[in-house]
């Protein structure tokens, strides 16, 4: 029997969580804005077809977006997240086989029910996600996960076509849609990629999937002749239950206004620091290595030039503890802050994570087993008390307490499924 994969993709997916407590806005342009309002991060068809472009700086389409009365949002993703969970949990009713693959796209399992008119069943799991949690979705249906993507495209671009479900794995269907998808919006096909192939005559996906694979392989790499061969439905990536290892954890924050200070600057670091270190300590892992990054804005009115540096320090000896990282920040940040520049974001990265379990010593620590142990228990402790009393409770003075680079948010909706002082009010 050949596998049935099923791609369920939310349509929009910040813009529709917006209007799940808002139906004014349904009809309506709709933008979410970066971390502090910075950029367009998401829009909905209706902003779409006004021609605003995804990643536009605000400040560039402000003024046509108030033209048309379109409904503008700073983005808030702990409801984001909150509508992601509710709808991967009703997906989960639908197959026991699904693969959360990002905020807003999950693939499902779907050999066991080939018996089963597929259309329907995809009608209905969009029928009780929409019922369920306010959110649209399209689903694609093949017999590959890179068709399944194809379909799932390809029912979101033509919905007048298709009413959200789309099933490829009908041949003369499939040759269609086929023959319609520039080659550049395969799942596995970069930007790069996509010129090259264009420039060797593959403009379709059509043209891709006929090409020899073995030829492919020669002139490109492995990775594109499994495109290949799942485009022509020769299924090489199965459903991954388990989510893959992480390899690196990003904190970082645009300030709300441009900093100067290298105080301001070091209290920011200090607090995504924290914040990175947190997480690692949440999946018992521990890093090897630790980037601070720190840049200025490309659109600065002064005319200055771009500035952006990096610093990595590697550790003797991974950790998870937060007083380590930091100082290794704060030395790091201190090789890449310029007086007179007016920063607009900094970051950390944590990278060469690994599991805490069975982690090795180094010969070079001077810290003891006890030492090691003691500080564990203060990082679970702390973590412990912010957990119960909520964030940043229990907190490092490196990190400050004003907190004036903090970003801004001004038009941000309230967290309406995870704050007893935010539900929305009926009536």
């Amino acid at each position: 029997m050949k596998p049935v994969f099923a791609l369920a993709d939310c349509n929009n997916f910040y813009a529709s969580c917006e209007r799940v407590f808002n139906p004014k806005l349904v009809g309506r342009p709709v933008v979410v804005l970066s971390n502090n309002d910075g950029c367009v991060i998401a829009r909905s068809n209706e902003a779409k077809a006004l021609g605003i472009p995804m990643g536009a700086p605000y400040f560039q389409v402000k003024a046509q977006l108030a033209q048309a009365g379109a409904a503008v949002f700073s983005s808030n993703y702990t409801l984001y997240g909150d509508l992601s969970r509710r709808v991967m949990q009703t997906l989960a009713q639908f197959s026991p086989d699904i693969e959360v693959y990002s905020i807003d796209e999950c693939f499902l399992g779907l050999t066991g029910f080939a018996d089963r008119d597929l259309t329907d069943y995809a009608q209905t799991i969009r029928r009780t996600v929409g019922q369920w949690t306010g959110i649209p979705i399209s689903i694609g249906i093949a017999h590959s996960k890179t068709l399944s993507k194809l379909a799932n495209h390809f029912a979101k671009k033509n919905p007048h076509l298709t009413d959200g479900v789309c099933d490829l794995r009908a041949p003369d269907r499939l040759e269609r849609v086929l023959g319609v998808t520039e080659v550049g919006d395969v799942w596995g096909i970069g930007r790069r990629l996509s010129r090259r192939l264009q420039a060797e005559g593959i403009a379709t996906a059509r043209q891709l999937r006929d090409a020899p694979p073995e030829l492919i392989r020669r002139r490109y790499s492995l990775s594109v002749e499994r495109v290949v061969r799942e485009l022509r439905g020769e299924s090489c990536i199965a459903v991954e239950e388990l989510a893959p290892p992480r390899q690196q954890i990003i904190a970082s924050r645009s300030f709300g206004r441009r900093q100067t200070a290298f105080t301001a600057i070091r209290e920011a670091v200090s607090s995504h620091v924290s914040r990175a270190a947190e997480t690692l300590r949440q999946e018992g892992s521990i890093t090897g290595a630790i980037t601070v990054f720190l840049n200025t804005s490309p659109f600065e009115d002064t005319g200055a030039t771009p500035y952006y540096n990096s610093f990595t320090v590697n550790l003797h000896q991974a950790t998870d503890d937060t007083a380590q990282l930091l100082r290794c920040a704060h030395a790091a940040l201190k090789q890449i802050y310029r007086p007179g520049l007016r920063y607009q974001k900094c970051g950390v990265i944590l990278f060469d994570l690994g599991p805490l379990q069975g982690s090795q010593g180094s010969l070079f620590s001077t810290q003891t087993a006890d030492d090691r142990t003691r500080r564990q228990a203060l990082m679970t402790a702390i973590d412990r008390i912010n957990l119960k009393m909520g964030r940043r409770q229990v907190r490092f003075a490196a990190e400050g307490f004003e907190h004036r680079w903090q970003m801004q948010q001004s038009r941000r909706t309230p967290s309406y499924t995870t704050r007893w002082d935010q539900l929305p009010v009926v009536g």
